[in-house]
């Protein structure tokens, strides 16, 4: 297992260094840059103060920059800036290097753990990351417990009834709930019980109250889970009919086997079968999937849900740094959520031997 184990963790470097180099030079062709972002926003409050000036003294934009003529040719919006100005610009974001010798510098960094500074932000990204990382971590860890504490029962009940109207109604039920967009989902929950149209029994939006750090401490936490009951929900709906239904495949799959008609012959009973023998082997599967689901809710699905309900985690933190070009909160988090998602992928099958000691990566792989 030891071999098995070094083989994966050597595979992580290149895989790494492969989705960096993609990434990057996917970068490279996009325009709009962070120096065209600066460039922008002088050009936005050229446009803003030539307003303010009206009809009398009306300057342009060039002018308010403090240049006439010159600017580059590379940049929208640099025509009549002083070349010097631009180059700072440069020097600043790091882009008066070649591509290949910034590349290298950030991956020099990145495997030292030093992941920079935002551009616009004044904060490193390690302290930006860790103050959105609440919020994140609570959508990933509750609706990851929920989707199993429903869908194991739920799977387990179905595969014992398959067949009967039981199983036909919730089967129903489960692909409607997969059918259903998360972030329509969460808008109906906030018009339902938000105080959109109808009752006022959840919060519109936060992860706590303003009085919060007034509270005590049963009302901390009385506040926190009332405030992230609909965001939990909204994150779950999608992703527990997967598991509901891989639940109830893998029981229906062991329930046929040969050493269930054996245990039944013995005269155990139903549950003594079911949960003695059948439950181990059949959650193989769904439990040593946990770390990955777990990761996937957490990085994957919590966008439009955190705009939704204004949550400020990393999935907003995200898409902001993109629209802004902010390079380092882009690449510093994907080189870090990249090597987790790896390193979880070996945590996954280390998780199988753990639930079932049978299995031996070694055999499998010589």
């Amino acid at each position: 297992m030891g071999a098995y184990i070094l083989r994966r963790l050597l595979l992580v470097i290149p895989t790494l260094i492969g989705i960096m180099v993609v990434n990057f030079v996917l970068v490279q062709f996009v325009p709009g840059g962070p120096v065209e972002q600066v460039l922008a926003k002088i050009e936005g409050e050229g446009d803003v103060l030539r307003g303010i000036a009206g009809g009398g003294d009306v300057r342009t934009s060039d002018q308010l920059a403090g240049g006439s003529g010159g600017g580059d040719e590379r940049y929208v919006g640099a025509r009549g800036l002083p070349k010097e100005f631009i180059a700072e610009l440069e020097r600043q974001f790091g882009f008066d290097k070649p591509p290949l010798e910034r590349f290298l510098d950030m991956m020099w960094n990145y495997l030292r753990f030093d992941f920079g500074e935002s551009y616009f932000r004044s904060i490193s990204v390690v302290d930006l990351v860790i103050e959105k990382m609440p919020v994140s971590i609570s959508l990933g860890l509750w609706s990851t417990l929920l989707a199993y504490l429903v869908s194991i029962p739920l799977g387990i009940r179905k595969a014992v009834r398959d067949g009967t109207p039981f199983d036909t109604w919730t089967s129903g039920a489960v692909i409607v709930g997969y059918a259903i967009p998360g972030f329509l989902f969460a808008i109906m929950l906030l018009v339902l019980f938000a105080g959109g149209s109808y009752w006022r029994i959840f919060p519109l939006r936060g992860l706590v109250s303003d009085n919060w750090e007034e509270l005590s401490l049963i009302g901390k936490v009385t506040d926190y889970f009332w405030h992230i009951t609909l965001p939990v929900i909204a994150s779950t709906i999608s992703g527990f009919a997967t598991l509901t239904l891989l639940t109830k495949n893998s029981f229906l799959d062991e329930i046929n086997k040969q050493y269930v008609l054996t245990a039944r012959a013995k005269g155990l009973t139903e549950r003594r079968v079911l949960y003695g023998h059948v439950f181990r082997n059949a959650m193989l599967i769904v439990i040593a999937g946990f770390p990955a689901l777990f990761l996937a809710v957490l990085f994957g699905g919590g966008l439009l849900i955190e705009i939704i309900f204004s949550l400020d985690g990393l999935g907003r933190m995200g898409y902001e740094a993109a629209l802004q070009r902010d390079y380092p909160i882009v690449f510093g988090t994907l080189y870090a959520f990249g090597l987790m998602g790896l390193v979880v992928g070996i945590v996954s099958d280390l998780m199988y031997v753990v639930v079932d000691p049978r299995i031996d990566f070694e055999k499998r792989v010589g």
